[in-house]
């Protein structure tokens, strides 16, 4: 269960925006940021980090949905995504990697949840980095489809939009913002 002072930090964005690996740089950079590992059906990606989500057959994610096993879920082109209810560490806050269909999720149940979200610097970078982790092309084109929809949920729902041109000033950027958060927590 999330204590009460755990700030949530969720980082939300379309496919293809960067934000597994922003996720990835800010635990690195912040050892009292935790990741709770998203769950999803969908078959890992060629190269892909096995622990970049817990990969599950659909029976196993729906046995845990109807359990209540998940803070969020979605479903997205067939598959089924979801984050766990999160049980991070005594002192440490948590990170969820989310698209907006899950954080719009999470902030219903958490008003005072810190939402960042990302968008590409331009449709064309998002098609190149999402070709460029093997989406197939049909997929690519259904997920940029989806970003247009999502931009304006995810804008209006967010604490802060960030856009990644550049990872080291994002991560930066980000990292800041938590900190600026956790001092208004604190006093």
């Amino acid at each position: 269960m999330m204590a009460a002072k755990q700030l949530v930090v969720v980082v939300s964005g379309p496919g293809g925006v960067g934000k597994s690996t922003i996720v990835d740089a800010l635990i690195l950079r912040d050892s009292s940021l935790w990741l709770s590992r998203s769950w999803t059906t969908r078959a890992r990606r060629p190269g892909e980090a096995q622990d970049a989500y817990i990969f599950s057959t659909r029976q196993g994610f729906e046995t845990r949905l109807a359990a209540g096993g998940f803070l969020e879920s979605t479903e997205f082109l067939g598959n089924l995504y979801g984050t766990p209810t999160p049980n991070a560490p005594e002192g440490h806050d948590i990170v969820l990697e989310i698209e907006v269909d899950g954080a719009s999720q999470v902030k219903r149940l958490n008003p005072d949840a810190l939402l960042l979200f990302v968008l590409p610097p331009s449709r064309d970078e998002q098609r190149a980095r999402l070709l460029g982790r093997g989406d197939q092309d049909q997929k690519v084109d259904q997920r940029l489809k989806k970003a247009e929809d999502e931009e304006p949920i995810g804008r209006a729902l967010a604490d802060y939009v960030l856009v990644n041109d550049d990872l080291a000033e994002t991560v930066d950027e980000m990292l800041g913002l938590i900190n600026r958060e956790r001092a208004k927590r604190v006093g």
